[in-house]
């Protein structure tokens, strides 16, 4: 007869397969505080999923991503269904960005685009991105004194920052939005597309068929923007395969600026749930940089990815036989208590803050630094312009197994004027 302790654990560990958990906050983190105790490489098995281990502790999730090759990105770079995999293969390899690449390729097409995210090459953005804080924030007061934050501020900034470093107009700026949610979303009533696979499926050809273009214009006539660096870069010499560069474009339009959204919206709402802290923030701008790492760990808008052993090893003291997967929960390991002093609480001057939310070794993200300078800037003009906010209602956050935050964050205010 299995023991308490045994059911319990087994259901804690059905919160990675539960597009709601992440949506229920306090669930996900009981669960996963109790797998951090009592079984941090936990063992899953869940109807429509394949298994996995999940990895719940900082330290080992930090093992993984530093070892490239005893632990693979292929042939399953996240969490999906069966179904959903299956319908991938029958289709062909549909998506083929950064996050489902091994070494040498992984190498290779990184640097074709890591000069643009590199801090000399974004001053040149940080103007537009003082730009955008001061439009947007502009844009809070002109809609009186109360909005929806994630919907009317969180989502268009960083959409507007990505974009105009690719070059794309503005006037295609909301079509973006609106696949990248419908991308990210497929576990959400709210943001996708269709409740059936194949349809979910035409997002990626709707991006596709939108990033073609795109590489004909800009092969026909060069510009100096990151789209145009994109179409016409070579890997030994050859023009990157078409899927590829349409899967390059998909992951800077989408991530670039989703996860930004996600951590402006959530950091917003922690200092609104922390109310001390804020103004501790609002008193002292210089703790701007070190609150907007903790905005970054207490959202962890990137949920998981996944890896595959490529030989038998051991994790955590638990063997793995070659050809398991593991779960890397990042969220779960960004309140890990072996290194986080009181990791439940929001502290705007945490120091050291060695979370995880980036991911770690060869697949430390690209646009991290861009992110950061980005919610660096808005919460730059926001902050000394408020007089008053609060909650005007109750927040909502996305269902996802993967990418997500809030979708709503309904807030009442008064802003000063610039």
């Amino acid at each position: 007869m299995a023991t308490t302790e045994h059911l319990r654990l087994e259901e804690a560990g059905t919160v990675f397969t539960d597009p709601s958990a992440y949506a229920h906050e306090e669930r996900f983190h009981q669960a996963t505080t109790l797998l951090r105790r009592e079984s941090p490489v936990h063992w899953v098995e869940q109807p429509g999923y394949r298994p996995f281990w999940a990895l719940t502790r900082h330290a080992d999730v930090m093992e993984v991503e530093r070892d490239n090759h005893r632990f693979l990105s292929a042939p399953r770079p996240l969490l999906a269904t069966e179904v959903a995999e299956q319908l991938a293969i029958e289709k062909g390899e549909v998506l083929r960005t950064l996050i489902h690449m091994d070494e040498p390729d992984h190498k290779a097409y990184r640097a074709v685009a890591a000069t643009w995210f590199q801090p000399n090459s974004l001053r040149r953005l940080e103007e537009r991105m003082q730009e955008l804080a001061v439009r947007f924030v502009d844009h809070m007061a002109e809609l009186g004194t109360e909005c929806d934050f994630a919907r009317d501020v969180a989502v268009h900034y960083p959409l507007y920052v990505i974009l105009s470093l690719l070059g794309l107009p503005e006037s295609d700026f909301e079509r973006m939005l609106m696949l990248t949610q419908q991308l990210f979303g497929g576990d959400d009533p709210e943001l996708r597309r269709s409740t059936d696979l194949e349809e979910q499926f035409t997002v990626l050809l709707d991006f596709f068929n939108y990033f073609t273009e795109l590489t004909a214009a800009r092969r026909a006539n060069p510009t100096e923007d990151l789209a145009s660096a994109l179409a016409n870069a070579r890997i030994d010499g050859e023009y990157l395969p078409d899927m590829d560069l349409a899967s390059y474009y998909v992951i800077i339009a989408t991530a670039g600026h989703d996860t930004t959204s996600s951590t402006i919206a959530g950091g917003l709402h922690a200092l609104l749930r922390h109310p001390d802290e804020l103004a501790r923030l609002q008193g002292d701008p210089t703790l701007l940089t070190t609150a907007v790492e903790e905005m970054i760990r207490w959202v962890t808008p990137v949920k998981e990815f996944m890896r595959t052993a490529s030989e038998d090893t051991v994790v955590g003291g638990t063997p793995i036989a070659a050809g398991q997967s593991l779960y890397l929960a990042y969220l779960s390991a960004n309140r890990d208590e072996a290194v986080f002093d009181d990791p439940f609480r929001f502290d705007a001057g945490r120091q050291p803050n060695k979370h995880l939310a980036f991911g770690f070794g060869p697949h430390f993200c690209l646009g991290a630094q861009l992110a950061r300078l980005e919610t660096r800037a808005l919460f730059a003009e926001l902050l000394p312009r408020l007089e008053h906010i609060e909650l005007a209602g109750p927040p909502a956050s996305s269902a996802t197994v993967f990418v997500g935050g809030l979708k709503t964050l309904p807030i009442r205010y008064a802003i000063h004027p610039r």
